[in-house]
């Protein structure tokens, strides 16, 4: 079930690509990223279980003797940075005018990206929201975690209704050192309360990255004849002729868009459009191509 949100193509070519931060992080590994603490004492911080890949100089052998199991040591700077990926879980993410779903294409999207973080020596912590924070995942930079994280985003069902800004801010809290938020959301909702989320997150130093999952019909609203909309998320149903009323739902949808943009730009966010008709590796590469050139100035 967890295997299919994985997509090859989008892993390889994200791989090729790599993601930098963009500012300074506050990692708990000096490594590629810069870091403000170079030159402080390094500090233990916990346990975990050793993964393949992982230093051999880092275990714990004392701990190997009385458990017979094999656990390596982590340190307050034992990553480059923490990336916390925010899947909006909520009803309206579950609309799918073609085969792939809103919330299927963010899953997939979340769970290529925590991957390609994982194997470059990173770390990944998750949420998946609705109207509250459901499932939250602890910050890990074990490349074995990978399964659970892709089987908590593919057991999770769009069901409620979503309170994007209580999640942003639930999020701001539990994050305690900088490093980079990832939003995969259709953002529908309060839009005040998002941009001041992401203000949030940016003012104690984490870096918003957003990703604006929309399907097609939202875009382009081709429907003809008359149509019956069934109302997500407590919304009414509604039976109409979509041609009636194209050109006013097209300039109302594009001036959301324009309003989401500008309070990311607002904010120094990256904003990105991921239509679920155009490929997770085309949609992923076009970005990280764009923040390898951003990150590079």
């Amino acid at each position: 079930m967890s295997v299919s949100l994985l997509d090859p193509k989008a892993v390889s070519k994200g791989e090729a690509l790599g993601i930098l931060a963009r500012r300074i992080v506050e990692g708990y590994r000096v490594g590629e990223h810069r870091s403000p603490f170079q030159g402080f004492a390094i500090e233990f911080a916990q346990h975990r279980e050793y993964g393949f890949g992982d230093d051999l100089k880092h275990l714990d052998w004392k701990l190997l003797g009385k458990t017979d199991r094999h656990y390596i040591k982590q340190y307050e700077q034992d990553t480059n940075f923490v990336a916390h990926l925010v899947v909006d879980g909520s009803e309206s993410m579950t609309y799918a005018s073609e085969k792939t779903s809103k919330l299927d294409y963010a899953k997939t999207l979340a769970a290529c990206l925590s991957l390609i973080i994982l194997r470059q020596r990173d770390a990944v912590a998750l949420d998946i929201f609705d109207t509250a924070v459901r499932e939250h995942m602890r910050r890990t930079d074990n490349p074995g975690s990978i399964h659970e994280i892709m089987t908590r985003l593919a057991a999770f069902e769009g069901v409620e209704g979503t309170d994007l800004a209580r999640a942003l801010q639930d999020v701001a809290a539990m994050t305690k050192s900088r490093g980079i938020a990832m939003v995969f959301s259709d953002l529908f909702g309060d839009e005040a309360g998002f941009q001041r989320g992401i203000e949030r997150l940016m003012f104690q130093g984490t870096e918003v990255v957003v990703f604006h999952v929309l399907d097609p019909d939202e875009l382009t609203f081709p429907l003809t004849g008359s149509v019956h909309f069934r109302g997500l998320e407590g919304a009414g149903d509604l039976l109409t002729n979509p041609e009636a009323i194209r050109k006013s739902y097209l300039e109302s949808f594009d001036a959301f868009r324009a309003r989401t943009r500008r309070a990311c730009w607002i904010s120094n966010a990256h904003y990105i459009l991921a239509d679920t008709s155009v490929p997770v590796a085309e949609t992923l590469s076009a970005y990280l191509a764009f923040r390898l050139k951003v990150t590079a100035r």
